[in-house]
């Protein structure tokens, strides 16, 4: 979004009408507006409370220009938009345990104000939700550590750790917990709010950042403990937490040098190299697997119609229903443009097949709408430039949005390469599109495998519409002419999908017809 990286407008800033917030869903906007409230009712209760001490004034300018340090680090380093893994912790806990709570609940605002000012301007009002979801969690973190330890803040937490150490430390750690639950709760409801598909399993409980954040509470209660000792912890402490902020940004950076930009999908090369390893261990331990190639039908055209935004979507659309439809262990990929790759271990040809059918089946029904077109073919997008309106709106239009699958399936005991898996996928893939697309077409080390899925009348009809013009059938051209014309880019492949398509022709036996479906099976002897 543009505000992510120009920021909010002088002026914009006087005219209460024109602030982005006022863009929210409803309930986003009520609960963002509920946590700033509940933020600054919290501060204004501490702050009636609050005793001066030139101590405590003294020891959180200290921790605050610890926090100001990692902050011109992120500023060197570039702040990544979306979630931010930091240290900050390491500075801000220490003051929810040793000082008083105004220090604790006013932290996170003078640190992400600065962060506005020196890093990257965001939207205000996120910027605000933020400080005020930190600020909450601190506040809680607070009640829960001083309602186990006695004090206020004011140095009873102190004097109390020297008596009664390991009550001192579980308290501590408790302290540390409450804190990222809540504000990993608060955070993370504000996505599901403004994102209702948005998987958080893998934000919250992944191995990686639960031990990133592990870590953390680790460092800022070692930071915590020395301070009881003396302020110069910080000395020591500065350039300990300072790499482990580079180490955080090392493996952030190693997670985006895997990851396809536009999906969030493993890229091609980190699939590849995977996969191989995947392939010989079912190899080495005669297990099954399988391989599918994805490729969108007719996405050049969608692009062309709807505009490139759309179809950018349509990528993260076609990315989140595999990440659904999938289980945890198998590999989806994104190879380039509009083609994606899969691969499924410990899964027997027919298994293999159901899945490929199930992630067809999904993109069939993607609820992908776009904004009223001006223009009948709107070659250039410029009036369908990414705008997509909800289902039902005035002028909106579904974008239909099918796709093609080839699996390949290794059975268990045979000895065959990655690279040979994914020209037999490639192979059956160039026969699914030959065969009038959305469908999906399986070859394996023993049998091969289709279902074919032909447009009823009316779907066919709706599909011509839209195109402005017959809807083609691949079937009814030779298959050197379909494998040439649907992928130009890749005649490395073209010799050996063409042999491949040909040996499935010449063996395909048996065809059986489910009951009440237009698929149908299709299965032949053929080695990959």
């Amino acid at each position: 979004m543009d505000y992510a990286r120009s920021g909010v407008p002088g002026n914009a800033l006087l005219r209460v009408g024109a602030w982005p917030v006022w863009s929210l869903s409803r309930k986003l906007r009520a609960f963002v507006l509920l946590v700033i409230c509940a933020d600054l009712a919290c501060v204004g209760v501490s702050a009636a409370s609050y005793r001066f001490s030139a101590h405590n004034l003294a020891l959180f300018a200290a921790l605050l220009g610890c926090v100001a340090v990692t902050v011109e680090l992120t500023r060197r380093a570039g702040e990544p938009a979306g979630v931010v893994k930091d240290v900050y912790a390491v500075w801000e806990l220490p003051v929810v345990i040793l000082l008083p709570p105004l220090y604790a609940l006013v932290i996170p605002a003078l640190r992400l104000a600065l962060t506005q000012w020196r890093v990257r301007q965001a939207p205000l009002y996120r910027r605000v939700f933020t400080a005020a979801a930190i600020g909450l969690a601190y506040g809680s973190a607070w009640l829960v550590f001083h309602g186990i330890v006695p004090g206020d803040g004011d140095g009873g937490a102190r004097d109390y750790l020297w008596g009664h150490p390991e009550i001192w430390l579980v308290a501590a750690a408790a302290c540390g917990l409450v804190q990222w639950a809540v504000n990993e709760g608060l955070v993370l409801t504000a996505v599901r709010l403004a994102d209702p598909t948005a998987t958080i399993r893998a934000r919250v409980f992944g191995r990686e950042d639960l031990h990133n954040d592990a870590t953390e509470l680790c460092a800022a209660l070692l930071v915590a403990l020395g301070l009881t000792v003396s302020a110069l912890t910080l000395i020591v402490a500065l350039p300990l937490a300072t790499l482990l902020q580079r180490s955080f940004r090392h493996t952030q950076l190693l997670s985006e040098a895997r990851a396809d930009a536009k999906t969030g999908l493993l890229n091609a090369a980190t699939w590849e190299r995977e996969a191989a390893a995947e392939v010989d261990r079912a190899v080495r331990t005669r297990a099954p697997l399988a391989v599918a190639l994805l490729d969108l039908d007719r996405f050049k055209q969608i692009n062309d119609t709807y505009g490139h935004l759309l179809g950018d979507e349509v990528l993260r659309q076609i990315a989140t229903t595999m990440n659904e439809v999938l289980r945890d262990y198998d590999l989806a990929g994104r190879f380039g443009g509009e083609e994606f790759v899969m691969l499924l271990p410990q899964t027997r040809a027919v298994d293999a097949f159901r899945i490929a059918e199930r992630v067809r089946a999904h993109i069939a029904q993607l609820p992908i709408y776009a904004a009223g077109r001006s223009g009948a073919s709107g070659a250039s997008g410029a009036s369908g430039s990414g705008a997509h309106g909800a289902a039902g709106a005035p002028g909106s239009e579904r974008v239909p949005v099918t796709a093609s699958i080839g699996v390949a399936a290794l059975d268990a005991g045979s000895r065959r390469e990655l690279t040979e898996l994914l020209a037999a996928a490639d192979a059956a893939l160039y026969r699914a599109k030959a065969s009038g697309r959305d469908q999906v077409q399986m070859i394996s080390t023993s049998r091969g495998l289709s279902a074919v899925r032909p447009p009823a009348a009316d779907d066919a009809a709706a599909t011509a519409r839209v195109w402005g013009g017959s809807v083609p059938s691949g079937a009814e051209r030779p298959v050197e002419t379909v494998v040439r014309d649907i992928y130009p880019e890749r005649p490395q492949l073209r010799g050996e999908a063409v042999d491949a398509v040909d040996a499935v022709d010449a063996a395909d036996a048996v065809e059986a017809v489910e009951e009440g479906s237009a698929s149908t099976a299709t299965t032949s002897a053929l080695a990959v």
